[in-house]
């Protein structure tokens, strides 16, 4: 029974809501990799830059001071945020598909994207700054090079900005503003023909953050707070 004066919910909402994610295709891209350390040769050749320059190939990423790194990091989270998203049935592609490997390089990685077919790619990684600095910031690419580059990665890292707000994880003291930083020096952005966005989740050097992104339950966080961004972007976005 509907009483007077209350508000009758449509319960296709739910539903209208996962017809708008079903089948798409999103790309996550795990930074760095957990074999490039002993490939020094192999991640320091120099590739595009996406702006008329080059720059090396890819890096060993930062670890806490504990020593839990990086690529370990970002894996581990790509990984639980790629499970959200099959549950929604959203089709996700991963630039790489284990931590032992070496790169791919950031020109090969700005591409993938393009490669897969998907409508977007999202970058996910940690920071490592000075201690005292704290909270996540979502890059995009400015000046864009592209029409993808524009407004489109722009929405993109603001639906991530508001995803991981809303799930209570703290804006960056330190880069950006609002959670939100324009860059023109990361070629995995500088080469995307389609929208794209890197999540910075964390600064690992900041011992309650470390703690955080060390813990699986910290991971966790992070990936559904990341998810939750993916799909209200894709909620947003009509379909290409």
């Amino acid at each position: 029974m509907v009483h007077p004066g209350h508000a009758v919910v449509s319960s296709d909402l739910g539903d209208r809501a996962t017809q708008a994610v079903q089948g798409r295709v999103i790309v996550l891209d795990p930074g760095h990799n957990g074999g490039n350390a002993s490939h020094a040769t192999e991640i320091n050749k120099q590739v595009s830059d996406g702006r008329g320059g080059t720059k090396a190939c890819n890096t060993t990423g930062t670890a806490t001071n504990a020593g839990y790194t990086e690529h370990a990091f970002t894996f581990d989270v790509a990984q639980r945020v790629a499970a959200v998203l099959r549950e929604k049935s959203v089709q996700v592609v991963m630039t790489r598909d284990n931590d032992t490997g070496v790169g791919p390089c950031v020109d090969v990685r700005g591409k993938a994207a393009e490669r897969a077919g998907a409508e977007a790619m999202v970058s996910i990684h940690a920071d490592g700054s000075s201690p005292g600095g704290r909270g996540f910031h979502v890059a995009y690419p400015s000046p864009p090079v592209n029409a993808a580059q524009g407004a489109p990665s722009l929405a993109l890292a603001t639906a991530l900005r508001d995803g991981m707000r809303d799930s209570g994880l703290p804006l960056s003291t330190y880069l950006g503003k609002q959670g939100l930083a324009a860059r023109s020096d990361l070629a995995g952005l500088n080469l995307a023909t389609r929208p794209v966005a890197l999540v910075e989740c964390a600064n690992m050097r900041n011992a309650a953050e470390a703690a955080l992104v060390s813990s699986p339950d910290g991971r966790q966080r992070y990936a559904q707070a990341i998810a939750a961004g993916i799909l209200r972007w894709l909620e947003q976005t009509p379909r290409s």
